[in-house]
């Protein structure tokens, strides 16, 4: 393993702890019994307290140090002095263990009582520190000047995501949105339990992938010698216990579909889905709305989210604009009684691109995705969609062309959708068809036909509403994060690049062998104009590091292998 100056320092400094007899590991329980911050709601001079954290910062003032100690909840002012820690002659605790083999980073426990330091700042002094872990890797510590400008942050988002246990340790704003996020999950949690309705667990692993028209992972199961299909939706599911008898389940599910992925996609995503027996849609207008004011006010304490440049308001009621109006109003289509055809022939008009795999209600949705959802920045309900685009959604009462669903639109997104539930049997199983015929066309995103969920709604499912929420969509708007990475503590990340260091001449062979299996010696030598030793010297540091290999061909011609399977995954750095 190649390691850094300050990596190989920090082992030599674990050395010396365990040479005086100090474990750097300790198991036994530290006995915490205050934070920083109720140190802070409760101050009072003399008091005695035992604290731990990370050591993020050292003034070193000689016989003195002042230090800032962090914990979950925030910092709070150390003050080392060398004659209160060690009374006696021996000085080692202060003077070796603490100035010379303690790092920022490093865990230690603190036992001390609090004063007021002569600038007025609340701080502990430090009567006995304790080792609790060594880190041997360096935080990527921001620095402040004397005129208050940060550089060296922690800004890239690809280090951010990966290393998340890293960016929550040296950027603490980044612990507050997850921490709105918990909040948000337990109002919803509250909202729903006050109103008699049941959270319930169902299967992530399905025989079918039902509930949704998305692309889902597949797997194998090999005791039972069948295909699973991870969960992109638990609808079907729910609506099976509707059936059993319960009047309203809810459940917060982890959803996987094998699909891109951007600022706002991610394959792996949290949604919750309530079901409410004896309900329909125009019910669940209502529900929604005032379910996210009330989720809005618990995560920020006001209805009011700053999202970019726009301030979105969350409070109840929330303006309701049918699909059809919305096309005709952003477009000057009107999609009633068009034909498939038709509505294909006008989105070309359109420049959007459609292909003949798409049916009536794809061709729809892609309509109102490029020229109408963006336009949408207040919350709004979009209502009475095409049937076309609703397999599990109740015929329109008045119009049996269109259904009785709502999407709710923020910022030109969606975060809610919900419908009065198709609860014909004999009708859901027309729609099931339907989509199998669109897969026959070759549409990937069309849904399996479930007998198992069609012999449920044959034993009768009352009227029903079903309401989805994309949870990771919502906390975004609620903590103005433009990337779902953002509010995701493990986003799913690209394979990290391996990290190799050789010489500025190996790295330079590198970039000419990228992009071949194979290249003669010769042409290899004739193209890197390398002299002689310096050309010993690369080859047989690459052949080291095992990504060449040089070997004759059947003509006994010496060849080079690329023994990288990707150079694109190789970070190569020079040493």
């Amino acid at each position: 393993m190649q390691l850094s100056e300050q990596e190989i320092i920090r082992r030599e400094k674990l050395t010396k702890l365990r040479e005086l007899g100090i474990n750097p590991y300790p198991a036994n329980l530290y006995p915490v019994n205050h934070t920083s911050k109720q140190i802070k709601d409760d101050f009072s001079e003399g008091k005695k307290v035992i604290i731990a954290g990370r050591l993020m910062s050292v003034r070193d003032q000689g016989k003195a140090s002042f230090a800032e100690l962090q914990d979950s909840e925030g910092r709070i002012q150390l003050y080392f002095n060398r004659d209160v820690i060690c009374e006696g002659e021996d000085k080692t605790l202060y003077n070796t263990v603490f100035k010379k083999l303690t790092d920022l980073g490093d865990f230690i426990g603190i036992e001390g009582e609090l004063f007021t330091t002569k600038v007025g700042a609340q701080a502990v002094r430090v009567t006995n520190f304790t080792f609790l872990s060594k880190t041997l890797r360096p935080l990527p510590l921001p620095k402040t000047d004397d005129q208050g400008h940060v550089f060296d942050a922690f800004t890239d988002a690809e280090l951010r995501y990966r290393m998340r246990y890293v960016d929550l340790v040296v950027n603490p704003q980044v612990k507050d949105v997850f921490v709105k996020r918990t909040k948000l999950f337990n109002a919803m949690r509250t909202f729903f339990n006050e109103k008699g309705y049941m959270e319930v667990e169902t299967p992530i692993l399905q025989s079918i992938p039902g509930g949704a028209a998305a692309r889902p992972f597949v797997t194998h199961h090999n005791s039972l010698n069948i295909p699973l299909y991870m969960r992109i939706a638990n609808e079907l599911y729910l609506k099976r216990l509707i059936v059993g008898g319960f009047d309203g389940v809810y459940e917060f599910s982890k959803n996987f579909r094998n699909e891109g992925m951007d600022r706002t996609h991610n394959p792996e995503f949290t949604a919750m889905e309530i079901y409410v027996a004896y309900k329909d849609y125009n019910w669940m207008m209502e529900f929604t709305e005032n379910l996210l004011e009330y989720c809005a006010l618990q995560v920020n304490g006001t209805t009011q989210a700053t999202f970019g440049e726009h301030t979105v308001d969350f409070k109840a009621p929330y303006t309701r604009v049918t699909m059809t109006d919305a096309i005709k109003q952003f477009t000057g289509f009107d999609i009633t009684g068009k034909s498939e055809d038709e509505i294909r022939a006008a989105a070309k008009s359109m420049g959007i691109d459609v292909d003949d795999t798409m049916g009536k209600g794809k061709l729809i949705d892609e309509i109102f995705g490029e020229k109408c959802e963006g336009n949408f920045i207040q919350p709004t309900f979009i209502t009475d969609y095409p049937k076309e685009m609703s397999p599990l959604c109740k015929e329109h009462r008045d119009n049996p062309d269109l259904t009785e669903r709502f999407e709710l639109m923020v910022c030109g997104k969606e975060i809610a959708n919900a419908y009065s539930e198709l609860n014909d049997p004999i009708d859901q199983r027309e729609r099931f068809e339907d989509q199998l015929k669109l897969s026959e066309k070759g549409d990937d995103e069309a849904m399996f036909i479930d007998q198992d969920f069609l012999r449920a709604l044959e034993y009768g499912m009352p009227p029903t509403s079903g309401l989805g929420i994309g949870m990771d969509r919502l906390i975004m708007f609620l903590t103005n994060n433009q990337s779902i990475q953002e509010v995701l503590f493990f986003p799913q990340m690209k394979p990290e690049k391996k990290q190799v260091e050789i010489s500025e001449e190996a790295k330079s062979l590198m970039t000419f062998i990228s992009g071949h299996e194979t290249i003669k010696l010769i042409s290899l030598k004739e193209m890197s104009n390398l002299s002689g030793k310096k050309w010993d010297k690369a080859t047989k540091e690459l052949t080291k590091q095992g990504l060449i290999k040089i070997s004759k061909d059947d003509n006994d011609v010496l060849i080079v292998e690329n023994l990288s399977s990707d150079s694109n995954d190789i970070n190569y750095e020079v040493y």
